[in-house]
């Protein structure tokens, strides 16, 4: 008999436990590297005094991409989670004019209570919103079942009667920005940007990301929004499972300092042979899988001439935003937040063109902010009785030089003073004037944190941003150009940003072993070959 194949994955969130689940499924011996003491990467969480908070992504998005990993495992997501339902699936705030109060509106889990819905906030919107959503589904099917699974190593497979049939409807959609696409058909402000507003998902401004995303909102207007008990954290928890079950090794605390590689006489091109980590112990491997965050996964475990993308590509690339977090633990009851909510400024343009300015610096944050708030206290047990647990997300300028966080005001001067405006606009668009007054626990994680702990490029809190240049077959790719069984994996490559996207790029890494040039997502189970 051979002797079975050794791979490392490098890195211990989402896509590197599910690369490490499903090589291990397919008979390699997997180590896996992480560099901190917990995985989970940018789906950490944080204890104190009773309460858990979540420090990264807290929407279930695209369930059925995470049923497909699971089943390509022999599981489902239903049999390794506890789903929930949320309805309302979140809430919108819009930011209050002169006197008068903000403006709430709830966005329902069915489709035709939000056509209704958008009835009400334009009049004669809503067979509009109908087609709208009907196009929106189709983008959505139409993407996964021919651009989200693909490697690109060969684009034949997308040169099909579907595609080809349909590029009179999607070149419009690739040549107009999401904001365009919107604002041609909605007028009313509000539900133009509830619509607009999924193009932070992707790590971009409306402004910047392709009409071709308005498929984002099929996910929460028509599926509705689910939330899995325990939170993301019971998500990483269950992968990691996967990935146990079938033998990985999994080691935290344990950087990689170096990936090695050798000549072969079959290969003009250098090979992987292992990785040597910070401690000096070498693992021999066959396969290298980097999920850390590209740009620093080159920069610093291969010399310069072994590296796909150098300095002056990532030169050219747009980062998405960066942000401050801030993580509360409130006295008393928030009724006025729902489980997910979105405060919405008016001017919208001003705000994206200081989070994402074309250079830096940029011009400083406006006065009043958009702004995610996150209440999984409203779902779950995640704080002492009584108290409530906030998690609210500031976007910011990919700028470290904004600074850490820290424990009780404990951050940068600039992290500290965002994070104050942002619980004092929440207090004032939600009349809790006491809200400063309630808080017991406090932390903020600032650019530097996310450039400094996660290795970000630029301090990025997801990834480069989903501009048309950086999508599909343009992003970059997921296997090295200078280093033959060196592949990628994670938000920084194809498919892009986000733990479902993160997800389908453990199933690529699968199917670039194979020269799987197929379009769509393997068979499920997934069979050993």
């Amino acid at each position: 008999m051979s002797a079975p194949r050794r791979a490392v994955v490098i890195g211990g969130g989402i896509s590197g436990l599910a690369s490490a689940a499903l090589l291990a499924e397919e008979g390699y011996d997997v180590v896996l590297l992480e560099a901190r003491e917990d995985v989970g990467g940018r789906a950490g969480e944080w204890r104190t005094d009773g309460y858990r908070f979540e420090t990264g992504p807290s929407w279930y998005l695209m369930p059925e991409v995470f049923d497909h990993f699971f089943r390509l495992l022999g599981t489902t997501a239903a049999a390794e989670l506890d789903l929930q339902r949320l309805d309302p699936g979140y809430r919108v705030v819009f930011e209050p004019r002169g006197d008068a109060p903000a403006e709430v509106v709830d966005v329902a889990a069915s489709r035709a209570e939000n056509l209704a819905l958008a009835e009400r906030l334009e009049p004669g919107s809503g067979p509009v919103l109908a087609r709208y959503l009907d196009s929106a589904r189709w983008v959505y099917d139409t993407a996964k079942r021919y651009f989200l699974y693909t490697t690109f190593q060969d684009l034949r497979p997308l040169l099909v009667r579907d595609v080809v049939r349909g590029l009179p409807r999607l070149v419009p959609m690739l040549t107009q920005s999401l904001h365009r696409y919107v604002t041609k058909r909605f007028h009313d402000r509000r539900l133009a940007q509830i619509l607009q507003y999924p193009a932070v998902f992707l790590g971009s401004s409306p402004y910047a990301t392709p009409g071709m995303y308005h498929l984002m909102s099929t996910l929460d207007l028509e599926g509705g929004v689910l939330y899995p008990r325990g939170g993301i954290s019971a998500v990483i928890d269950a992968v990691r499972r996967q990935a146990e079950q079938r033998g990985v090794d999994i080691r935290t605390g344990t950087p990689a300092a170096r990936i090695l590689t050798g000549g072969t006489a079959s290969s003009a091109r250098p090979t992987v042979t292992g990785v040597r980590t910070a401690d000096g112990e070498t693992i021999p491997a066959d396969l290298v899988v980097s999920t850390m965050d590209l740009e620093a996964a080159e920069r610093t475990l291969l010399p310069p001439a072994l590296r796909t993308h150098g300095a002056d590509w990532w030169a050219k690339r747009t980062p998405g935003p960066s942000a401050v977090l801030v993580l509360l633990g409130v006295r008393g009851a928030l009724p006025e937040l729902l489980h997910h909510t979105l405060l919405f400024t008016a001017d919208w343009h001003r705000n994206f063109d200081a989070v994402m300015p074309r250079h830096l610096p940029g011009p400083p944050l406006p006065d009043e902010l958009s702004l995610y708030v996150c209440r999984p206290s409203a779902s779950d047990d995640v704080a002492p009785d009584g108290h409530e647990n906030l998690f609210v997300l500031v976007p910011v300028t990919a700028d470290p030089g904004i600074g850490h966080g820290g424990v009780d005001g404990g951050g940068a001067p600039e992290v500290e003073a965002i994070a104050d405006r942002a619980v004092d606009q929440i207090a004032r668009w939600l009349d809790v004037p006491d809200l400063r007054d309630r808080i017991a626990v406090r932390r903020t994680i600032g650019p530097a944190d996310f450039h400094d702990d996660l290795a970000a490029w630029r301090g990025t809190a997801l990834g480069p941003a989903h501009t048309l240049a950086q999508s599909a077959l343009f992003r970059a790719g997921n296997a090295s150009t200078e280093v033959d069984g060196l592949l990628f994996a994670g938000g920084s490559t194809i498919p892009g940003i986000g733990l479902p996207m993160c997800l389908i790029s453990a199933e690529l890494v699968v199917k670039r072993l194979h020269g799987d040039t197929s379009a769509g997502p393997l068979t499920e189970p997934l069979v050993r070959r």
